[in-house]
């Protein structure tokens, strides 16, 4: 895991560093390419509901599981094993390892994505301030953290989120 090499490591260093060794494993940026992959095999199950009800998983192999998937992605050819995904009205929460081969290539991570425009975009963490009681952040929300994303992102519903890791719910 990538948090033990460095104790004083930020959580935006860390979002860093994975890019970098999500586009090294790609063969550098010149071996990026435009060609789509689906995301491999979800762990998170899938749970009915309409989008502007209540957050639901959107099935594998859906349009709109592709949309998400695809935003991550950008322009890498990269397969996702999803660990987590919500998606609520125009906001989603995914959690996602980088494959490769079937084997994890880079340590993944949480990330907030925004339907603006009719396409998905991933939004900027960072503006979210650190808090030094959960150095996990986006990894591991706690209602904190929950509350400073609605801060930052007005409209966000805080059913995408996960519950915490070392939460009984």
């Amino acid at each position: 895991m990538i948090r033990s090499f460095g104790a004083g490591v930020s959580s935006r260093e860390l979002r860093l560093l994975f890019v970098v060794l999500t586009l090294l494993s790609a063969g550098g940026l010149s071996a990026l390419g435009h060609g789509q992959r689906s995301e491999g095999n979800a762990t998170a199950q899938t749970t009915s509901g309409s989008s502007d009800s209540k957050a639901y998983t959107p099935a594998a192999g859906s349009p709109e599981r592709k949309a998400i998937m695809d935003a991550l992605r950008g322009d890498q050819k990269v397969v996702f094993k999803v660990n987590y995904l919500k998606m609520h009205g125009d906001w989603a929460w995914a959690d996602v390892t980088p494959l490769e081969n079937g084997k994890a290539v880079a340590e993944g991570g949480a990330n907030l994505l925004h339907k603006e425009n009719g396409r998905w975009k991933v939004m900027d963490l960072s503006v979210i301030p650190e808090d030094p009681d959960n150095p996990m952040g986006p990894d591991d929300p706690d209602p904190k953290f929950v509350k400073a994303a609605q801060k930052a992102f007005p409209g966000l519903p805080a059913d995408i989120f996960p519950p915490r890791k070392g939460s009984h719910r």
